[in-house]
């Protein structure tokens, strides 16, 4: 499903028990310097991410001043975060002119601690190439380094490298539980091109060798993955970015089922398979 940008007055895009992805919540929040804004989600464990701006952030006693820091756009600098446990108070406060901040959950019923994860703690992976139109970069904020601290979700940060290209090829799904070859996590991605009039299309194919669905894709687009195949592209002459939303069912490592017909693509894409092991 596709969800055209519109201004949600910081209210949730995905919202808690969401009829389609009911394992994700997605919220983004605008704040001007000096205003906070305070959440508890019932069920979901969720982290904060600034797309731009500087937030101080407070979960229960523990407290993490200068998050963030990107300036124009999230090209402008690397990610950072906060880890907030199911169902806990939060709280961020705007320390720049502005902030933009990406909130990301994850149906989960247990309760860890909240921790933060600082630009050097990333997960970096790179990969494809410009022969293939396969050339990206991960960021992970939530990724395989925190393992055992965090229960259902992952969140990363991908970006087409140079412009033009394919990400998420070759197709794959990951709807189903169904052990060792796949898990069921869905999925909720949300869009920024630059310059930010470029666009792109998301691709959903609900069965192998069959017709799918396309979607326009535009700065600000979020799309929802319930189940089926779904690589994008980016036009030529635009770079694509897209904050990334896993929720598993039964575990947090995801387990992509790459679809038959393309699979072969695998050997030929620098570097995929080592980006494939990261999200376990």
């Amino acid at each position: 499903m596709h969800i055209p940008p519109y201004d949600n007055k910081n209210e949730a895009i995905v919202a808690a028990d969401n009829a389609l992805v009911p394992l994700n919540y997605f919220n983004i929040v605008k704040l001007k310097a000096g205003e906070t804004y305070a959440y508890a989600i019932p069920g979901y464990e969720t982290c904060i991410v600034p797309a731009t701006g500087t937030i101080d952030v407070t979960v229960g006693s523990f407290s993490v001043k200068s998050l963030g820091g990107r300036g124009t756009d999230v090209w402008d600098g690397e990610p950072e975060g906060v880890y907030v446990p199911t169902a806990a108070q939060a709280e961020f406060t705007c320390r720049s002119d502005t902030a933009e901040v990406f909130i990301a959950g994850a149906k989960f019923d247990e309760v860890y601690e909240p921790f933060a994860v600082r630009k050097d703690e990333l997960d970096l992976v790179q990969y494809g190439s410009d022969e293939t139109k396969t050339h990206r970069k991960i960021k992970h904020i939530l990724g395989q380094k925190q393992h055992g601290k965090v229960g259902r979700l992952l969140v990363s940060e991908l970006y087409t490298v140079g412009q033009g290209g394919w990400s998420g090829f070759p197709s794959h799904k990951h709807d189903t539980d169904r052990l060792p070859d796949e898990t069921r996590h869905d999925e909720t991605y949300n869009f920024r091109f630059r310059p930010d009039y470029g666009s792109g299309v998301q691709i959903l194919q609900r069965e192998e060798k069959g017709p799918g669905e396309a979607y326009h894709i535009v700065n600000g687009s979020t799309i929802c993955l319930d189940k089926g195949y779904h690589p994008c592209v980016v036009m030529p002459g635009y770079e694509m970015y897209y904050f990334t939303i896993l929720g598993g069912l039964s575990q947090r490592s995801l387990v992509q089922y790459f679809e038959p017909t393309h699979a072969a693509q695998l050997h030929t894409i620098p570097g995929i398979l080592d980006m494939v092991a990261k999200f376990k």
